[in-house]
C-alpha cells in the first residue's frame, strides 16, 4: 500500500482500484473500489465474495431424484392414470404426496399442485407429460429464455426480451433458492448469480392459470431480487453491481432500478458550454482520504467535474489549511465552512476549477450558522449552494426546529438569491421525499428523514416555490438511492434512501443534460451525485 499524506488529495492510495478511464462527460463501466477503512468508525463495502468456489459438478441439494421411480410410491402411482385427482386434493394431501416423493412441499396450493404435476411429468414416459397434452399452447403469452448452470441442472426456455449472460453460479452453504418456471419447480443452492444486465422476462399461463398468477419470487439472501410486473416478472440478480437490484417493499407499476451504466445520456454533442457539478456527503473527509482503495485524483479524472460540493466534512478550522495545500492540480479554488458549536461535526465545502465571482457562508442568521452547513458560490450564470440540512435526530428531537425554522430560512435565502440569477441547491437534504425514494416506506413513517412533516416541508419550501428535483424529473420511475446505513450491510442488497439532491430554479430546469447517481463510488454511507448543465 502506498503511503498517503493524512489529509492530501494528491498522494492517495491504490490508484489502480478505479478501472474506468478518464473521460469528459461519458459514462464508463463502474468498478467499485475495494478496501479497508482506517478510520475508527468507518467501514468499507466490498462487492467481492468471500465464499470459496464449490464443485459445481455436484448435484445441488433438493433437486428431484429421477432415480426414484413412481411405481415405488403407491400414493403417487394413483395419479398416473388419472392426473385430474391432483386438483381435488387438499393442501395436506398434496404435501404428503410430495414428501413421499422426496420433493419439497412448500408454498400455496397452486405451488403444490404445480410441483406434483411437474414431478409426474418427469416420471411418466421418461419425462413426457400428460400436461403437454392437456394444456393449450396458446396459454403461454411468451416463452422465457434463461440459461443457468448449477451442477447437473440446466433449465432452458426461450425468447428473452434482453438476453444477458449468467457469468457465475456458486453453491452456498446457507441459501436454498427456489425458482419456478412454467410450472416447473427446480431448487438450486446458489451463492452468486452475476447477470450483466436486467432480464425482462414475461411468463405466460401455466396449468390454466392467469398470467398475473404465474409470478414467482426468486429469493436469495445474497444480492438477488425480483420485481413483479404486470403479466410477468422482471428479474434482476447481480452482486457486482448491487445498485441494479430493484429493492423496494412497496413497488409500483413502471418503477425500475436506476442503473447509471445504461440510463445516463451520451455526452453533449457539438460545442455547447456545459458545467459539471458533483456533490457528495463524505461522512468525514479525513477518514475518506485515508481509505485504502479510494483516490480523489482518479475520481476527478474519471468524472472530469468542474465543481465538487462536499457535505459532512467533519473538519475543524485547523484542518482546512492542510487540505487546501494538497488539492488536486486545477482545483485551487476551495471554500470551507466548519462547525463552531460542535467540533468535528457537519461542515460543507465547494472545490472548483472555475473561480467564482463571490462566496458566502451560512444563511446570514446566527441561529442557523454555527454548524457550518451552507456554502454559496456565485458564478456567471447561477448561484451554487452546498448544503447539509440538519437531521431531525434520534427521537425526532430536532424535527420542530427543522420544519419550522431551518427549512423556511433556507427557502427564503435561495428565493432571495434567485432574484438576481438562477440557483442550484445541492447536498444531503436529509429527506426522502416520496415513497419511491426509500426502500421501506411503511417501516420508516416516524424515522428522521421520512416523516410526513419533513416530506411536506420539503414540498412546501422547495418544490412548491419553483425548484425542480432534477433526478426525479429525468427519471420519474427510477428507484435510485444515495444513502445506505452502515448497519446490516444493506448497501450490498440496495436497501437505501435517496437523501441527496440537485434542486434547480425552474428557469434552468430544461437546461439540465443529466442528473445522475454514482452508486459505485465507495468510502461513505452516501454516494456522489452529479449534474451536467448547459450554461
Amino acid at each position: 500500500m502506498n503511503q498517503a499524506s493524512p489529509l492530501g488529495f494528491k498522494t492517495l492510495i491504490n490508484l489502480s482500484s478505479f478501472a474506468a478511464a478518464p473521460r469528459s462527460l461519458g459514462v464508463g463501466r463502474f468498478v467499485p473500489s475495494r478496501g479497508k477503512v482506517m478510520g475508527s468508525k468507518r467501514r468499507s463495502f466490498s462487492t467481492s465474495s468471500s465464499i470459496d468456489d464449490q464443485n459445481i459438478d455436484k448435484k445441488p441439494k433438493g433437486v428431484i431424484d429421477n432415480n426414484n421411480p413412481i411405481s415405488d410410491k403407491p400414493l403417487l402411482k394413483n395419479f398416473k392414470d388419472d392426473p385430474g385427482k391432483i386438483e381435488a386434493m387438499t393442501v395436506q394431501q398434496l404435501r404428503t404426496a410430495l414428501r413421499s416423493a422426496g420433493v419439497p412441499a412448500k408454498g400455496s396450493k397452486r405451488d403444490l399442485v404445480s410441483a406434483l404435476q411437474c414431478y409426474l411429468a418427469k416420471e411418466i414416459d421418461g419425462g413426457s407429460s400428460f400436461l403437454a397434452d392437456k394444456q393449450d399452447p396458446s396459454n403461454y403469452d411468451e416463452s422465457i429464455s434463461i440459461r443457468m448452470e448449477a451442477g447437473s441442472i440446466e433449465d432452458q426456455v426461450q425468447d428473452v426480451n434482453t438476453i444477458s449472460k449468467v457469468s457465475r453460479v456458486q453453491r452456498s452453504r446457507r441459501t436454498l433458492n427456489q425458482m419456478q418456471i412454467k410450472g416447473e419447480t427446480v431448487e438450486v443452492d446458489t451463492k452468486i448469480v452475476t447477470i450483466e444486465q436486467k432480464l425482462s422476462v414475461k411468463t405466460g399461463r401455466a396449468s390454466g392459470r392467469k398470467p398475473s398468477q404465474t409470478k414467482r419470487k426468486v429469493s436469495s439472501d445474497v444480492d438477488s431480487k425480483d420485481v413483479s410486473a404486470e403479466n410477468g416478472v422482471t428479474l434482476t440478480v447481480n452482486q457486482s453491481e448491487p445498485w441494479t437490484i430493484f429493492a423496494h417493499k412497496k413497488p409500483q407499476k413502471g418503477w425500475i432500478a436506476y442503473n447509471p451504466r445504461i440510463m445516463r445520456p451520451p455526452p453533449p454533442m457539438g460545442n455547447p458550454k456545459f458545467v459539471k457539478v458533483l456533490s457528495w456527503n463524505v461522512n468525514g473527509l479525513r477518514a475518506l482520504l485515508k481509505l485504502e482503495g479510494f483516490s480523489a485524483l482518479q475520481l476527478a479524472e474519471r468524472e472530469n467535474f468542474d465543481v465538487l460540493c462536499l457535505q459532512e466534512t467533519k473538519l475543524q478550522e485547523k484542518d482546512v489549511k492542510s487540505i487546501k495545500q494538497s488539492l488536486i492540480e486545477g482545483y485551487e479554488n476551495s471554500f470551507w465552512t466548519c462547525s463552531n458549536s460542535k467540533l468535528g461535526y457537519a461542515g460543507t465545502a465547494i472545490i472548483s476549477r472555475i473561480k467564482p465571482l463571490s462566496v458566502r457562508y451560512g444563511l446570514g442568521k446566527s441561529d442557523h450558522d454555527s454548524e457550518g452547513r451552507v456554502v454559496t458560490a456565485e458564478f456567471d450564470s447561477f448561484y451554487l449552494l452546498s448544503v447539509y440540512v440538519p437531521n431531525s435526530g434520534d427521537g425526532l428531537r430536532r424535527l420542530t426546529y427543522r420544519i419550522t425554522e431551518w427549512d423556511p430560512a433556507l427557502s427564503n435565502y435561495i428565493k432571495e438569491l434567485e432574484k438576481s440569477k438562477p440557483v442550484i441547491l445541492t447536498g444531503d437534504l436529509n429527506c426522502a421525499h416520496e415513497e419511491i425514494d426509500i426502500y421501506n416506506p411503511a417501516g420508516n413513517k416516524r424515522s428522521a428523514g421520512f416523516t410526513i412533516e419533513e416530506r411536506q416541508s420539503f414540498g412546501t419550501n422547495f418544490l412548491s416555490r419553483g425548484f425542480v428535483d432534477t433526478f426525479r424529473k429525468q427519471h420519474p420511475g427510477a428507484v435510485g438511492y444515495t444513502y445506505w446505513g452502515y448497519r446490516h450491510g444493506v448497501r450490498k442488497t440496495n436497501k437505501g434512501w435517496r437523501l441527496d439532491y440537485f434542486l434547480v430554479s425552474e428557469a434552468i430546469a430544461d437546461d439540465v443534460h443529466d442528473s445522475y447517481i454514482l452508486p459505485d463510488v465507495m468510502g461513505s454511507d452516501h454516494c456522489p451525485i452529479g449534474l451536467t448543465l448547459k450554461v
